[in-house]
């Protein structure tokens, strides 16, 4: 049996979706069970199907990388579990696809296969990333809409300035009542602000740009990530890490299908202090960041979120 030539059959008939090794195995062996069988009669270790298959996704997952090094359309994403695609876009084109489906209409994500991995938009993948800071951090999240922000600048004037979520946890959270009244009479920090912007995919060829625009929008906060849904080889894992040297922001990998199961796969440098500045140009500018901001005057005069 030609693994290759199954596998690529596989994900060239279903070009764009993303399947993971076992699925792509059991497709080769529902398919070609002759040859699959034939397979495990060779072997003098698989004694059963069951292994048979573990074996077919191990060498799968082993063979990835000269796969992809000899055929650029075979992508795969990072992460876990790891999926396996085919397209004939280039990365710059899979980014403006995955930007642009923002308008696409609900009935349209629905037609995929029922094996494959459901079209996320962007926006889908907000209230899944406040429901895991909330489980993760025990801090309080909540979406800044752009639409809510003034244009008084001019075109561009805003670019780069607004997270798409923002936080707020409380360091006093179930401490003693005495406690935190001491706490907040001596000064000491009693409150942390997050920031996090999100990206449905991220590739070799939009990693520093997000990177950089979850930099510049973070500034303000006490820890600032870069989350996303999908993160599309191993050059885009390494160049993450590269840039967190320097500049310290964070990496979430968002599970859309379960929220509560994404994973902080680089924890932010966490800043000392709050820019209050930054803070007062975003409230100024946005009415969503206003509110924010009143949500934090509020937990420092009543302790309360």
């Amino acid at each position: 049996m030609n693994l290759r030539e199954r596998t690529f059959e596989m994900l060239k008939s279903a070009a764009g979706q993303r399947f993971k090794a076992r699925e792509i195995a059991e497709w080769i062996h529902h398919t070609y069970p002759l040859e699959t069988l034939e397979k495990l009669k060779r072997s003098t270790f698989l004694q059963t199907e069951s292994a048979l298959l573990n074996q077919i996704v191990a060498e799968i997952g082993a063979n990835r990388p000269a796969w992809q090094a000899r055929f650029p359309n075979l992508r795969t994403t990072e992460g876990r579990p790891r999926r396996f695609y085919w397209t004939e876009k280039s990365e710059t084109e899979e980014i403006q696809a995955a930007e642009g489906s923002d308008q696409e209409s609900l009935a349209s994500k629905c037609i995929q296969s029922a094996d494959a991995v459901p079209h996320i938009l962007e926006r889908d993948l907000y209230p899944k990333l406040i429901e895991f800071i909330a489980s993760e951090f025990g801090a309080a999240a909540f979406r800044i809409e752009e639409s809510t922000a003034s244009n008084r600048r001019g075109p561009g004037g805003n670019k780069w300035l607004y997270p798409d979520v923002v936080a707020i946890e409380a360091l006093t959270a179930g401490m003693n009542k005495e406690v935190i009244e001491a706490v907040r009479f001596s000064g000491e920090r009693r409150a942390r602000l997050w920031s996090f912007e999100v990206k449905r995919l991220l590739n070799r060829s939009n990693v520093r740009e997000a990177y950089f625009q979850a930099v510049s929008n973070s500034s303000w906060a006490s820890f600032g990530y870069l989350a996303a849904s999908e993160i599309e080889g191993a050059d885009t894992l390494r160049e993450i890490q590269m840039l967190y040297a320097v500049h310290g922001i964070g990496l979430i990998e968002i599970d859309s299908s379960s929220p509560t199961e994404s994973v902080v796969s680089i924890p932010a440098r966490e800043r000392l202090s709050i820019e209050w500045t930054m803070c007062s140009r975003l409230a100024d500018e946005n009415k969503d960041f206003s509110a924010y901001m009143k949500r934090v005057r509020q937990f420092y005069q009543t302790g309360d979120l």
